[in-house]
């Protein structure tokens, strides 16, 4: 099997976040669930993607974490078109269809800068309870302060679910320090991925600077995470602080020191809601993967 390794949401070698990615041979199913595991695991990476070639521009992509199949990654889905357009598997100009666990999503690609459609928005619940909220925070190394945050966390789904956390700025971004087995704790119990702790203090042209944590599935931080990079769009437009049309710029991964850009559009019209998260992505290597 054809194996590379891809940084996602950056233009630079060693910068956003890297993702392995496994290209099944024509006419061959994926392998054992275990093995994909496993596969993940040994690569070491935060997911690994498993393509199956449809054909006529529709692959179907399976994700694995070094502990657990997921339904869906944002920035393991950027690295595997780019890895498509890499092969000439598919060209620099073209529309997709991925097959995922969290529906088929439209892909475009564009002068091979990859877009890809999200699964639809879901606000699974809004964190209004105090004793709830200072144990999140608590348990995140994070201040919350009502009057500074004016904000609730939601936990939103664009494809995985995920509680978004506010936090005053820049600042106490880079000064969360999670407690990770008591995160896992809560992640479990809240059935979420993970944590994606956020600031709105920015400078001009960026939205938010952010950081993500799921140590449930092994993944202590993460430099950029698309899903999540969706939801927030989402809470954004739920808090009003974004137009029911409107662009997004991210910055992740800085604490990292794998800076991350990560672009997000949204359309809602009524109960409609469609967000799409892209960036670019640059192959680091590529060989053959026994398995």
């Amino acid at each position: 099997m054809k194996f590379l390794i891809a940084d996602a949401f950056t233009d630079t070698t060693f910068g956003g976040n890297p993702a392995g990615i496994v290209l099944l041979p024509d006419g061959e199913d994926f392998p054992d669930t275990e093995i994909c595991v496993k596969t993940a695991a040994e690569l070491r990476y935060s997911e690994t993607a498993f393509i199956k070639n449809l054909g006529n521009n529709q692959f179907q992509i399976r994700y694995f974490t070094p502990a657990a199949e997921v339904d869906l990654c944002g920035h393991a889905t950027i690295a595997s078109f780019r890895a498509l357009i890499h092969l000439g598997i598919i060209s620099e100009n073209c529309r997709c269809i991925n097959h995922t666990l969290a529906g088929d999503l439209n892909i475009e690609v564009k002068d091979g800068f990859v877009m890809m459609d999200m699964a639809s928005p879901v606000e699974i619940g809004k964190m209004e309870d105090i004793a709830a909220i200072e144990e999140l925070y608590e348990i995140m190394g994070a201040e919350y302060d009502p009057a500074r945050i004016p904000f609730v966390p939601r936990i939103i789904s664009t494809g995985l679910p995920d509680i978004m956390m506010p936090v005053e700025d820049l600042a106490a971004l880079n000064a969360v320090e999670p407690d990770m087995k008591a995160l896992s704790a809560l992640s479990e119990r809240y059935e979420v991925t993970g944590v994606h702790a956020f600031t709105l203090n920015c400078e001009d042209g960026v939205t938010a600077h952010a950081r993500n944590f799921a140590p449930l599935y092994e993944i202590d931080e993460e430099a950029a995470t698309g899903t999540s990079s969706g939801a927030m769009t989402y809470y954004f437009y739920l808090n009003g602080l974004i137009d029911a049309k409107d662009n997004c710029k991210y910055i992740q991964g800085e604490k990292m020191e794998r800076p991350s850009v990560i672009l997000t559009e949204i359309d809602a019209q009524g109960e409609n809601c469609l967000i799409k998260v892209g960036g670019s992505a640059v192959i680091l290597a590529e060989g053959e993967i026994h398995i």
